[in-house]
């Protein structure tokens, strides 16, 4: 008896997944529940569990492969022998459709597995020009399935040869041996596609404004140690802008909003998009509700979704749904940048790098540690003395954090 393993419901609007690693090899032992194959869909990458305990008999779908939902990526075998068994029964069932066909590779001592058996014969592939990926060598329905593959787009690949569009200029010889080409990530290509989207589809505006960080700093400074003994985690800067952001939102409603057609969809509610760089790229996990929660809370949650983000374990629930997005390029030095928007949100706030600078107050030129703000909208659906506006309210929270607590 053998337990089919199928590409799992991956969320909303999300239909298909590439075959990011096996963590297993056909003929090895699984445990049910155990990671056996990682998916990379648009959004995040997502472990797929073993349905059941046994061996890893076949692997129908390989690294690279695209897969919708449900399809087949491979199976197992019910304890040791269900693998061992299906040599014995190799030669029966392909002897139905085609004796001749079923013969061993040379370079293997094992007979194909009946399904692949049964395909090669329809498909009219010598044994000799299939690769075993199974023990010993053994012939699997996933390796003849990429043999005919190869077969059908050898063809249709040299007719489609004189038309293909170069998309580079040819390195020199010199040059080209020092390269080295790489496959961008599902990931990746979602994110440029999103981001370039954005760009086309946007009027995009970026409005900038600096912020004095000396009472965020101060109040962090007489409080981290009891908050961090208190809550568990360290009280950071996000907390604080994460707050400022709801209060300004709820003030200014156009920020929170999106453009549907010729509709308006105002959210009376705030999903804040927290930014978070990973190996893979860029992912945006949610802080779901963040208006109704304290500083405390938030920096918990971030915390927690930055965690699962650098392990690759974020869930589609951590990834849907944002209104407003907040993006920190500070943690790595940028003094000033213009964010794109997070479509389909109006508008994005980019933090920078916080900087003792000279600056004027009450007449005298004094050294304060400053920080750029830039918010980027949707000028469709955003005004400029709206985005001015919203931007004002978030420096006016921060260099007062009282008006947070007091929420005013």
């Amino acid at each position: 008896m053998t337990t089919d393993i199928r590409v799992p419901t991956l969320g909303e609007s999300v239909s298909e997944a590439t075959i990011g690693k096996w963590f297993k090899k056909a003929g090895d032992t699984v445990k049910a529940d155990e990671p056996i194959v990682e998916l990379e869909t648009d959004k995040v990458t997502i472990e797929v569990p073993s349905p059941a305990s046994g061996v890893l008999s076949e692997i129908v779908a390989n690294a690279g492969d695209t897969v919708g939902l449900g399809a087949l990526l491979g199976q197992i075998a019910e304890g040791g022998a269900g693998a061992a068994a299906a040599p014995a029964e190799a030669p029966a069932k392909a002897a139905e459709p085609a004796p001749a066909a079923a013969p061993a590779p040379a370079a293997s001592s094992m007979p194909p597995a009946p399904a692949a058996a049964k395909l090669m014969a329809e498909n009219n592939v010598a044994a000799g020009d299939v690769d075993g990926s199974g023990k010993r060598g053994q012939v699997l329905k996933g390796d003849v399935l990429a043999a005919v593959t190869r077969s059908a787009a050898a063809p249709a690949q040299a007719v489609a040869e004189p038309a293909k569009v170069q998309a580079r200029a040819p390195s020199t010889t010199e040059d080209s041996g020092r390269e080295e080409r790489v496959k961008m990530t599902r990931l990746r290509q979602t994110i440029a596609k999103r981001l370039k989207d954005a760009q086309n589809t946007a009027a995009m505006l970026t409005t900038y404004n600096e912020v004095d960080m000396s009472a965020v700093m101060d109040l962090r400074g007489r409080y981290k140690d009891i908050f961090e003994k208190k809550h568990g985690v360290k009280l950071g800067f996000m907390g604080f802008f994460t707050k400022a952001v709801t209060h300004a939102l709820k003030e200014l409603p156009a920020v929170n909003a999106e453009i549907d057609g010729t509709d308006i969809i105002y959210k009376n509610y705030c999903h804040i998009g927290v930014a978070v760089g990973t190996d893979k790229g860029l992912v945006v996990p949610i802080v779901r509700d963040a208006d109704q929660m304290s500083i405390a809370a938030i920096e918990k949650e971030i915390g927690r979704l930055g965690k699962a983000a650098r392990d690759g374990q974020l869930s589609m629930a951590d990834m849907q749904g944002g209104t407003f997005t907040i993006s920190n390029g500070g943690v790595y030095g940028s003094l000033m940048s213009s964010p794109i928007l997070n479509a389909p949100q109006s508008g994005i706030l980019g933090m920078h790098k916080i900087q003792e600078r000279p600056v004027v107050v009450g007449g005298q030129i004094v050294i304060r540690p400053m920080m750029y703000l830039a918010l980027s909208y949707d000028h469709r659906i955003v005004d400029g003395k709206e985005a001015v506006t919203f931007l004002v309210r978030v420096k006016e929270s921060l260099e007062d954090p009282e008006r947070l607590v007091l929420d005013l």
